[in-house]
């Protein structure tokens, strides 16, 4: 299930959170392959596995923001811009995941996710033209991407 803003502009879901993984580049599919196995293999472990929960997951045009369940307190903020994948795992289509440069480190974090139905597929490809344009240097319902030359968007 999801929740869309007045303007279009957001996007909510409520998924579960299988965890944050370090990895050693920006993109593709073996990345997102990769992440998955060690959740698996470190699955004893409390952070990983505390981190299994629902959360919810907001998409919008700055960024993408991952909010505990009950609380509503902010895990993880990973603006537009440093965002550099997003895909479904081919072999299990209810698993998803982005991978974001950490704002304050030359480092990468695949977030993975669980969802019960296809609604995470079909939000992504509505905002994958505006995601594409935005990342190659374009605009996005006016909205600048903030290394394009342009006037610098906060997120």
């Amino acid at each position: 299930m999801s929740d869309t803003s007045e303007d279009d502009n957001e996007i909510s879901f409520q998924v579960k959170f299988l965890g944050r993984v370090e990895v050693v580049r920006p993109d593709g599919l073996q990345i997102l392959d990769e992440a998955v196995e060690s959740l698996k293999v470190n699955k004893h472990s409390s952070e990983k596995a505390a981190k299994k929960s629902k959360v919810y997951l907001f998409l919008s045009l700055s960024g993408i923001d991952i909010l505990e369940n009950k609380t509503k307190f902010l895990l993880y903020t990973c603006p537009l811009s440093t965002i550099s994948f997003c895909a479904i795992l081919p072999s299990s289509p209810k698993v998803f995941g982005f991978v974001a440069r950490h704002p304050a480190a030359d480092m990468y974090h695949c977030y993975l996710f669980q969802s019960k139905t296809f609604v995470i597929s079909r939000a992504g490809l509505s905002h994958r033209g505006c995601f594409q344009s935005f990342k190659e240097g374009g605009e996005c319902e006016g909205r600048t991407r903030p290394d394009s030359g342009g006037t610098p968007t906060q997120g």
